[in-house]
């Protein structure tokens, strides 16, 4: 039988467990596919404490997982697009992709594009289109300069590329140890915490047209404060800050579809892109995983491997 991510209950990592079940099966318009890849997110993490119940509550016993990556297995009926041992990259709405056996609609996969490697197009989905919604809502124009916070993580690392892919002057927020990353793609790096104000304002020349936040931490007032226009701050997670000021709120919801998706995986096989993979664990290293992300402090993607 195959192995899939469960959790009974809301609560902390240790909820998370590895167990058997039963063989799934293509339906009408679906593909069976062997995951050889899947990202895992911040916001899986927090669906699973509860923190988003209101929004997105669990049915238990629940899975959990979007991003994948993998070999097609079965396809169900009115499948033409896909065959058997097609290689491909997508996504589920099932939380289901931790997992070694997936079931994902056929419209939600792309082919996967050659010399893309797994982990990265295993982890793409969430990040990237999160990613790409969040530089579109903010209106980029070659000879802009943008702020990017949590430019080292998995959403950041995305961001700022597909920036500077834009044209813009990119401001990275993100702690010393990302700067080398940084700075050999066209970032202009920036340490946060005290006095960061300060050292936005000397690294953009005095002037910030935009600000991308998706760390949280007060960025979008301080945005407002620089004399960014709020309609040109987008934020992925500070709701409150956003609401206060009138920024923008485009993430993955703005821009989750197979057409984006495969754009980014042609940006990556053409060489304008890149997913930054810090770790890759085996599926029974779930946990530890997850105790990884939530520190915060990776750079770019952690990825799991059935």
């Amino acid at each position: 039988m195959p192995l899939a991510v469960r959790f009974d209950e809301y609560g902390d990592i240790d909820v998370l467990k590895v167990v058997e079940v039963p063989r799934p099966s293509a339906g009408p318009g679906q593909v069976l596919v062997k995951v050889v890849a899947a990202g895992i997110n911040p916001g899986e993490a927090s669906i699973r404490k509860g923190l988003l119940h209101d929004r997105w509550p669990a049915t238990f016993p629940s899975g959990q997982g979007t991003d994948l990556a993998g070999v097609v297995e079965e396809v169900g009926p009115g499948v033409s697009r896909f065959g058997v041992g097609d290689e491909v990259l997508g996504f589920v709405d099932t939380r289901s992709s931790h997992a070694e056996l997936v079931v994902a609609e056929s419209g939600n996969v792309v082919p996967r594009p050659p010399g893309l490697p797994w982990a990265m197009a295993g982890s793409l989905f969430v990040a990237g289109t999160t990613a790409y919604a969040a530089v579109r809502a903010v209106h980029l124009a070659p000879g802009d300069t943008v702020v990017v916070s949590g430019a080292a993580g998995g959403v950041g690392s995305l961001a700022v590329q597909l920036a500077v892919d834009a044209g813009a002057t990119v401001i990275g927020l993100a702690s010393e140890e990302h700067h080398d990353w940084l700075n050999d793609h066209g970032v202009i790096p920036v340490v946060y915490g005290e006095g960061v104000a300060g050292r936005m304002k000397d690294a953009s020349g005095g002037h910030v047209d935009a600000l991308i936040d998706t760390f949280g931490a007060g960025y979008v007032r301080l945005a407002v404060e620089l004399g960014v226009p709020p309609e040109r701050i987008d934020t992925i997670i500070d709701w409150e800050g956003a609401a206060e000021f009138g920024a923008r709120t485009d993430g993955n919801a703005a821009a989750g579809d197979a057409g984006v998706l495969a754009e980014l995986a042609g940006m990556i096989a053409d060489g304008r892109l890149e997913v930054p993979i810090a770790r890759i664990y085996p599926l029974r290293e779930v946990r530890e995983a997850f105790r990884d992300l939530e520190q915060r402090h990776t750079l770019g993607k952690i990825v799991l491997e059935p």
